[in-house]
């Protein structure tokens, strides 16, 4: 219920949507000839889209998310699992032409990638079922799995957790999955995405190190008019604004222990301590 309610919620509420709403309600309002209303409602659509698309909010919004994990200066070398986290391709593409075809965050396979041939003796733990409400696609563990086999990573290695829909799913599936864990785990997945991440699977009791990629701004910009690319920045306050709420909804539903988990005790988890 959880799942569906989230996709619904987010289908309504992304800055698209909300424009189209607002403004929709606005027009509605004026037909009914109550025009100050209809304008303060298409007003709103409006600034919803400027601030969206023509001005740096959203890097501005992402910059935090991104910055809250870093990469760690030096790995251990006993990383015995590397966990991808599933988001990284497009489904339905890849379904109808038999191939892995990536989206923005492609990032994420590369590093995994990098990551197993940096440890070759380390699991390569995919985890992602299908996040679609409809549709017969196949799940993004078997889609990312043909990539990684195709590149050289043994299918003995891989270890395809498929059965997830969303981050919460992933975690404790991937709890399940694992069994016992010896040695350090690394968690590949946006950096935007790793606050929340993290926090899931601490609560999952996975005792991951952050590996973040993918990442969306410079970690500089200030805010202002951005007239160059409206696509990205739309894109890009969409992005962040939807993981902002998922930190908030997880954190008040007890699904993880703080609203904006902290790198503090990562030393600590990834030894066990």
């Amino acid at each position: 219920m959880f799942f569906v309610i989230s996709k619904v919620f987010w289908l309504l509420a992304q800055p698209l949507s909300l424009t189209f709403l607002l403004v929709l309600v606005g027009g509605i309002l004026i037909g009914w000839n109550r025009r100050r209303s209809g304008l303060v409602f298409s007003g709103l659509g409006l600034l919803v889209l400027g601030l969206s698309a023509f001005t740096t909010l959203g890097f501005v919004l992402i910059n935090p998310l991104e910055d809250r994990f870093e990469r760690p200066d030096k790995l251990p070398t006993d990383v015995s699992t590397i966990i991808m986290l599933g988001g990284a391709t497009v489904g339905r593409v890849s379904t109808a032409r038999s191939i892995t075809e990536l989206n923005d965050a492609g990032d994420r396979l590369v590093e995994t990638l990098r990551l197993a041939a940096m440890f070759p003796q380390a699991k390569v733990v995919v985890s992602g079922g299908s996040g679609m409400l409809e549709g017969e696609v196949e799940t993004e563990a078997a889609i990312v799995a043909r990539l990684f086999n195709a590149m050289g990573v043994a299918p003995e290695r891989l270890v395809l957790e498929d059965q997830s829909r969303n981050t919460v799913e992933n975690a404790e599936l991937t709890r399940a999955t694992l069994g016992e864990i010896k040695g350090s785990v690394l968690l590949v997945t946006s950096a935007f995405h790793m606050p929340r991440s993290m926090g899931l699977f601490r609560k999952a009791g996975i005792p991951v190190i952050a590996w973040p990629t993918d990442y969306r701004s410079t970690g500089a910009e200030g805010i202002g008019f951005d007239l160059v690319n409206p696509v990205l920045n739309f894109t890009t306050t969409g992005v962040a604004i939807k993981e902002w709420i998922g930190l908030a909804a997880y954190s008040l539903t007890g699904r993880i222990d703080s609203v904006f988990p902290a790198p503090d005790d990562q030393d600590a988890l990834s030894t066990g301590n």
